[in-house]
């Protein structure tokens, strides 16, 4: 292991240390870092030399706001992490959580679609498994994400991939596709639609931050020698559905938002060439990592979303 190969030769291992050193990587502040583990700045200061001294390596570098890590922590970032949460298992023997009884709050952040397609199944199970969580769920602002989960004003964000801030704690749930989707009895959505045919039809494109009329699609389309009509810029996929039964119009939508009601009405076949679809991950804080009730949340989220999976 990484952590015990760069003390080989030391007789005496100071878990505190280790503990102090997952604390600062995770803050990136003396003081937070300080206030995480109830010690005194002073005394993480003198931590934080000792580690130095322990690993040969500046590990933090002070920044204009905080710290930042040198290559040598993020390296260590991993395993030290792994090593710390196998003693924590180890020693805490018993962590009793009956959901059935709890009352907590869970604040989550997200985009509409993951409201749509994850949040609300869940709002529903917490309901039969344990009644006394509620959910709070807020807009995903990935710029403020880190600072608003370190401030416990969210606790979980569900969230592409790519996106998540390198800070933070991330596990993979699904992989999305699109589907394109047109009212039924459309007079040319069919399976087996052509790229020509497809180029032909008019579009509607779910700009987040709005009246965007280009995505990757067309940049797809354009390395293909052909081009589509985008007629409607939709700030949200929520309202494409609705757009499309009252129109001749078709969207690419993430397949999970086309389940159920949501797809009544519709007619949804695959694209006539690849499009991309993207990752989704659960993300939340170190402060969070074990707590029994947020471990249990995170777990019933995994849960859910693979037997939703199954079920496909």
């Amino acid at each position: 292991m990484a952590i015990i190969q760069a003390m080989d030769g030391r007789k005496r291992l100071d878990l505190n240390l280790l503990v102090t050193l997952e604390a600062l990587l995770a803050e990136q502040n003396v003081t937070r870092a300080a206030s995480r583990l109830h010690l005194s700045q002073p005394a993480v200061s003198a931590q934080l030399a000792r580690l130095r001294q322990m690993f040969d390596d500046p590990l933090l570098i002070p920044v204009q706001r905080g710290m930042t890590p040198t290559a040598k922590a993020l390296d260590l970032l991993a395993p030290l992490r792994q090593a710390l949460d196998q003693v924590r298992a180890t020693v805490a023997t018993h962590q009793h959580f009956d959901p059935a009884r709890a009352e907590l709050v869970v604040h989550i952040a997200c985009t509409d679609y993951l409201q749509a397609a994850a949040v609300q199944p869940l709002a529903l199970r917490l309901r039969r498994d344990a009644p006394g969580v509620r959910l709070g769920v807020r807009n995903l602002d990935v710029p403020q994400l880190e600072n608003q989960m370190m401030r416990g004003e969210v606790d979980l964000a569900l969230m592409t991939a790519h996106t998540a801030p390198p800070g933070l704690r991330t596990r993979p749930l699904f992989r999305e596709r699109y589907l394109l989707a047109g009212r039924q009895g459309h007079p040319v959505l069919r399976e087996g639609l052509s790229v020509e045919e497809f180029a032909l039809l008019e579009h509607v494109v779910v700009s987040l931050r709005g009246g965007n009329f280009v995505t990757a699609v067309d940049h797809a389309l354009e390395a293909m020698g052909s081009g589509r009509r985008v007629v409607l810029s939709a700030a949200s996929f929520l309202t494409v559905p609705d757009i499309l039964k009252e129109s001749d119009f078709v969207a690419l939508v993430p397949s999970r938002l086309l389940k159920g009601r949501r797809s009544a009405g519709l007619v949804c076949i695959s694209p006539p060439f690849p499009v991309e679809g993207f990752d989704v991950n659960m993300v939340w804080h170190e402060r969070s990592h074990g707590h029994a009730a947020q471990r249990w949340v995170r777990d019933a989220v995994v849960q859910l979303l693979a037997e939703e999976l199954l079920a496909q």
